[in-house]
């Protein structure tokens, strides 16, 4: 395929973007990769950490700490808690939160401060400052200075205070700064999740920092027993008053019960119980008995009505007497003569007939006992009947009592709701005036024995050792800060990397193919630079000597084994392959921007191709600047341009290299010639290339840079194709991308690109794990090996 005449806008499409292939995810060998090319502007800053460290403990002061351990402890006034009226539990965080707020009080520390006078402790009130803190302060002093602070409004003015006046206001001023420091500067923390807090303070003298320490401890005490002792006083104070106003209440209630229960006639028995209830319940009692008598006398009497109601004759088999009645023996002896007679008439009749006088004698006794019987029956039922009237009457006479009993019990139950309320509202405040006098008691008892409950289970020690600085967190930690300081900076570096490094850069970020990497050449006749070797500028090449210059110029002639020819060699092949069939080839060589080194990429690839048998001829074609054959040492009077205007051909001007058969045209630079363009362009030029076709298999054409001038773009339709020489890490991505989006034609024509200038030690850090990059090493005794074998026999 002929890559030369394919179409820009048929090729893959340029990236939009220079981020990469933008995966979501994070690349760990790309991370990696940075680390290792920013490595020493890590370290360097991590020393320079490490050495701010070390500055900053030699300029600091020696601190020492004191720690007293204070345990919140309810056990120790169990006793006291079970009868005081004011006693809390210690058993949420908020409890212990608040034990440190009163630790760090302002009123504990003015204690603290007045006893161990403190604000004339010049070590407590001008301690010795580290250089950090008086740099701190200087440029404080210098900001006020400039920016003085306004007076406050109402400001004191001491030159009008007389000298005990002013004295005193400037002794309450230190106190108060003492207190303030103070304050500010004592650590009160709890210890875990346990009931201790740890109370510490930390100062350049040890024995102040000691008697700080146990201050605080027993002014906490002395504080937590005072405010037992005003809490319980206050308590048996108020419940004094309390307790009159109680008893008061509680009198008045009861007197007012008693004094509703006369007015209303609710007398209680010696059970409680009104009498009205009581007599209601009596009568409800007789009411009942009264009930089931006369039920019972009922009965009796309906019966014996019945029996006399069915007759004499009936009177007989229906007589059923209760052996309880007064009557009943009477009435059984004239059964059993009834019974008798009636068994003798019986025989009688039955042995001598009806008509027997003694049957007839018997007929009329036995009528006559029947009569009795009746008689008899007749003379109970009136008396059961009367049995009965009587106890309905009782029973209506107690249903009379027990509803004139209802009604007062009604009236007295209402009235009672009342007397009930009254009661209950006696009988509270009488429970609540005992309930006050027993806690006024207990409070009573407690003021003659406080008790706090805490207490010191650590006492403070004198410090034998600083606290502070801490050597290895101070040096950890600058440490950290300065790897921190170098990956920033080795971040801002990455991001600030535009330019390309890798052959990946030249195939995704401009979507040319990639030649191969030209390393740095050294100053030196035939000497290919070391790895690491200093990049050699456009200043240094001026400072060079001829000789060394045209040195520069055969390094693929005098190292045909080095990885500089290797990369030309690579790019022979591959405008080999896209010119295939062509006849006489012209290769452009190009530039974006100046000093890149296509001069010399243009002579080392016309020596190669030349060396290699071919014919070749080198042009310089950089009008305005001839480099190519400054570098070449070619001074002369005629070159391509007297060529071209004249319509002469390239053996009038050209020179030919004894040693490889490469013809050259110089370039020779007339004063300030503008119009190269043109002649680049012109049929003259046409022909003196179309002459050399006839005549080089290779027409190499070293040509101006494509940014500053437009002399390439005006020859661009002679050549077959163009190699873009970039130079590493120094050409902007984006201007190369942006200089091909607006030159298609020259773009499309472009073979492949190398990149020049390589520093191969620092190219393995930018190279991709596995990548050829990293294997440079490699390849280089290789190189040399191949290098002493043709250096035996010259080409």
């Amino acid at each position: 395929m002929n890559y030369a005449n394919f179409p820009l806008d048929k090729r893959m499409p340029l990236p939009n973007s220079d981020a990469g292939d933008g995966e979501d995810f994070i690349d760990i060998e790309r991370l990696l990769g940075m680390a290792a090319r920013q490595a020493k502007v890590v370290a360097v800053c991590a020393v320079i950490g490490l050495f701010l460290g070390l500055l900053y403990l030699q300029t600091t002061p020696p601190k020492y700490q004191s720690i007293a351990s204070v345990l919140i402890d309810e056990g120790l006034n169990k006793i006291v808690d079970d009868i005081s009226a004011t006693s809390t539990t210690m058993q949420t965080d908020s409890a212990i939160l608040s034990q440190i707020e009163i630790l760090t009080s302002t009123r504990l520390a003015a204690v603290v401060v007045d006893k161990l006078k403190l604000d004339q402790n010049d070590t407590f009130m001008n301690p010795p400052q580290s250089a950090l803190a008086q740099g701190i302060g200087l440029i404080r002093g210098l900001i006020q200075y400039v920016r003085p602070s306004s007076p406050m409004p109402g400001g004191t003015d001491f030159s009008k205070l007389d000298p005990a006046a002013r004295d005193a206001l400037i002794a309450t001023s230190r106190r108060d700064y003492a207190i303030l420091k103070l304050q500010s500067e004592v650590r009160a923390a709890r210890i875990g999740r346990s009931y201790v807090i740890a109370l510490g303070y930390q100062a350049t003298d040890p024995g102040l920092a000691n008697a700080i320490t146990k201050a605080y401890a027993d002014a906490y005490l002395a504080d937590q027993l005072d405010a037992s002792f005003d809490a319980t006083e206050r308590a048996a104070v108020w419940l004094q008053g309390r307790l009159t106003e109680l008893r008061q209440s509680s009198q008045v209630a009861s007197l007012a019960v008693e004094k509703f229960r006369a007015e209303h006639g609710l007398a209680a028995n010696s059970d409680g119980q009104l009498m009205s209830d009581k007599q209601l319940s009596d009568l409800n009692a007789q009411l009942i008995v009264a009930q089931a008598d006369t039920a019972r006398a009922s009965a009796r009497y309906q019966q014996y009505k019945a029996i006399v109601d069915s007759g004499s004759e009936n009177a007989f088999k229906d007589a059923a007497i209760s052996s309880d009645q007064p009557s009943s023996s009477v009435i059984s002896a004239l059964k059993t003569r009834y019974l008798t007679v009636a068994k003798r008439l019986q025989d009688v009749e039955a042995n001598f007939g009806p008509e027997h006088p003694q049957a007839v004698a018997l007929s009329k006794e036995k009528a006559d006992i029947s009569t009795q019987i009746f008689g008899e029956l007749k003379q109970l039922t009136e008396s059961y009947r009367n049995e009965y009237e009587v106890a309905q009457a009782r029973e209506t006479a107690l249903r009379a009592n027990v509803a004139a009993a209802q009604g007062k019990s009604s009236v007295d139950n209402q009235t009672q709701v009342k007397l009930r309320e009254l009661d209950q509202q006696a009988t509270a405040l009488t429970t609540l005036y005992q309930t006050f006098l027993g806690r006024y008691e207990e409070a009573a008892q407690q003021q003659s024995f406080p008790v706090g409950k805490i207490r010191i289970i650590s006492d403070a020690s004198m410090p034998m050792a600083a606290s502070s600085p801490r050597t290895i967190v101070v040096l950890g930690l600058s440490l950290v800060l300065g790897l921190l300081m170098g990956a920033g900076f080795g971040g801002l570096n990455e991001f600030n990397e535009r330019f390309f490094r890798t052959g990946e850069d030249v195939r995704d970020r401009v979507n040319l193919k990639f030649l191969g990497y030209l390393p740095t050449i050294g100053g030196k006749l035939g000497k290919e630079e070391k790895p690491g070797e200093t990049q050699v500028d456009a200043k240094t090449t001026q400072s060079l000597s001829a000789a060394e210059k045209r040195a520069r110029m055969r390094v693929s002639i005098d190292s045909p084994a080095s990885m500089f020819s290797e990369t030309l060699r690579s790019a022979k092949i591959a405008f080999d392959v896209v010119m295939e069939g062509q006849g006489s080839r012209v290769i452009g060589i190009i530039s974006v921007l100046p000093g890149e080194g296509k001069s010399t990429v243009a002579a080392n690839l016309a020596g190669l191709l030349a060396a290699n048998g071919a014919k070749t001829l080198l042009i310089d074609g950089d009008l305005r600047n001839p480099g190519l054959s400054r570098g070449l040492g070619m001074e002369t009077e005629q070159g391509l341009m007297e060529a071209v205007v004249s319509g002469q051909t390239w053996q009038s001007v050209g020179k030919i290299d004894r040693q490889t058969k490469l013809a050259i045209i110089p370039a020779v630079l007339r004063g300030h010639f503008s119009h190269t363009s043109e002649l680049l362009s012109s049929a003259g030029m046409r022909r003196f290339i179309e002459n050399a076709k006839e005549t080089f298999e290779y027409i190499v054409v070293d040509l101006p840079p494509l940014g500053p001038v437009v002399d390439a773009k005006a020859f661009a339709p002679l050549v077959d194709g163009f190699v873009l020489v970039t130079e590493w890490g120094r050409t902007p991505r984006a201007m190369v991308r942006s200089m091909l989006e607006s030159e298609p034609y020259v773009a499309n024509k472009i073979v492949g690109a190398v990149l020049n200038k390589v520093d191969l030690k620092k190219l393995a850090k930018y190279g991709s794990f596995g990548g050829s990059e990293k294997f440079f090493d490699k390849y280089s005794s290789y190189y040399l090996e191949k290098s002493e074998v043709r250096g035996k026999a010259p080409v």
